[in-house]
């Protein structure tokens, strides 16, 4: 600050607070003020400018206001992480670092599978679709002709506490996000709804609901999701119709709801009438409990996909409603998009139906939980929230440091991760941690160089920003 005010506020006309917010604001664009950068404290700054503690408040509180500055009790001001448009371009982030054997670049933004054989077999399963009914090209998708690929998504997912599960209540959707978004079409009625997540959850929540034109709310959380007492409090204030919880692998913490807590919750969700939607996608290894449909038949939804299991490139997904609004959902779909295209649907159906196609994921689950143990075998000595069947851990910075900082040191040394900011709602309050997934495109050893870089960044916070 000392480099934008020697002495006085600029020579300019108009109230002083808006001189200071100005410059402050210039300050930023310019990048002499950089995200994370703590502010003087109002009284410090008043002095030096000769000017009134009021004045220099108010001039906070308008860039706060606007979203340049974050006040944070008991620490002070700060500038505040760029706000993320509506749509995050996720797609250019992530291939702004290119991984390959030449470059030291490590995308860590989100899970990247391994090929242990998926590649060899979809090519093959494209063969077969190439080979088939010609009508198959030429048609608009019915009903009866995704029956078969329907009925192998209910072998696929035999395994899991979903409770009463036939072909006609799967709605294949073009990923997990994609399912997300067609449940909201089926629950929300309102001309404003309101939909409840975890104060810290899968960005992707608050997108669908913002296209729903849904008023998004956090409720408070613990290590074990959801806190009852928060919900129970939100839901008397508000007329909230839908929640989006990830029991299985909460989305960035890598926690778990267990049976007791999920029973909680659904004791709260039936005496308020609150639909529960839960994201399953992150999940690679064995359920820990009941799914919510399989407890609150009435009332629970399940979204799921391959793209954590067997490669993301299809964009192929499954919803679930429950049983008595499976019809609902089914017709959301036949809407909005008349369903997947056939040739799609059948190369799905030949995929999960292939005898090796359960193997290819749990290999693939087993070479992600190797990368998990490089990261544990670097990181360890901090606090880190891990789990080998997770593709990702989750990260609570040393004194030191602070996310948005982090992640722009990080990505100085090659690496491409994901601040606690980017999974709190826009008003709300995220930790200093970051998320790093696996990133199973490149070799061990050059994961565990990466590993290291963010060793010796955490062993040694810049002075400039130490708290």
């Amino acid at each position: 600050m000392d480099t934008i005010w020697p002495t006085d506020l600029p020579k300019s006309k108009g109230p002083k607070y808006t001189l200071v917010a100005d410059t402050i604001r210039k300050a930023i664009e310019n990048k002499q003020l950089e995200v994370g950068v703590k502010l003087p404290p109002v009284r410090e700054l008043a002095y030096r400018l000769q000017i009134t503690p009021g004045t220099v408040a108010r001039a906070y509180s308008i860039l706060t206001e606007e979203g340049l500055l974050q006040a944070e009790v008991g620490r002070g001001t700060f500038v505040a992480p760029p706000k993320m448009p509506l749509l995050d371009d996720v797609w250019s982030r992530q291939l702004h670092l290119r991984d390959d054997k030449y470059d030291a670049n490590v995308s860590l933004f989100s899970p990247r599978l391994p090929d242990v054989g998926q590649v060899s077999l979809i090519r093959s399963c494209l063969a077969k679709v190439a080979q088939g009914d010609p009508k198959m090209f030429m048609n608009y998708p019915t009903r009866d002709a995704y029956l078969p690929v329907r009925q192998a998504v209910v072998d696929w997912l035999s395994d899991l506490p979903l409770g009463a599960l036939n072909a006609d209540d799967i709605v294949l959707t073009h990923g997990g996000q994609s399912g997300l978004c067609v449940v909201f079409q089926t629950v929300l009625r309102d001309p404003k709804p309101v939909v409840l997540v975890e104060d810290l959850s899968y960005a992707g929540f608050r997108r669908a609901g913002e296209l729903m034109r849904a008023e998004v709310v956090g409720v408070k959380m613990d290590k074990w999701g959801i806190s009852p007492d928060a919900l129970d409090h939100i839901l008397r204030q508000t007329r909230a119709q839908a929640i989006c919880v990830s029991p299985e692998v909460q989305n960035p913490t890598g926690g778990h709801s267990p049976l007791e807590r999920r029973n909680e919750v659904i004791e709260i969700a039936r005496r308020h009438d609150l639909q529960i939607i839960e994201d399953d996608c992150y999940r690679m290894g064995e359920a820990r409990a009941p799914s919510y449909r399989a407890l609150a038949p009435e009332r629970g939804w399940h979204v799921s996909s391959i793209s954590k299991t067997l490669t993301p490139a299809l964009r192929v997904g499954f919803a679930i409603a429950p049983r008595e609004r499976s019809g609902d959902l089914r017709r959301s779909a036949e809407y909005g998009y008349f369903g997947l295209a056939q040739p799609l649907a059948e190369l799905t159906r030949l995929l999960l139906s292939h005898p090796q196609s359960r193997q290819m994921a749990r290999d693939v689950r087993a070479k992600m939980g190797e990368y998990v143990r490089v990261a544990v075998n670097a990181l360890g000595g901090f606090n880190l929230n891990w789990d080998p069947d997770i593709p990702f851990v989750w990260l609570s910075l040393p004194s030191g440091w602070r996310a948005a900082a982090f992640s722009r040191a990080a990505e100085r040394e090659g690496i491409q991760l994901r601040s606690a900011d980017e999974f709190a709602l826009r008003d709300g309050r995220a930790p200093n941690a970051v998320r790093i997934a696996m990133n199973g495109h490149v070799s061990l050893k050059q994961f565990e160089s990466a590993m290291l870089r963010l060793r010796a960044l955490l062993d040694n916070p810049p002075e400039q920003i130490s708290v």
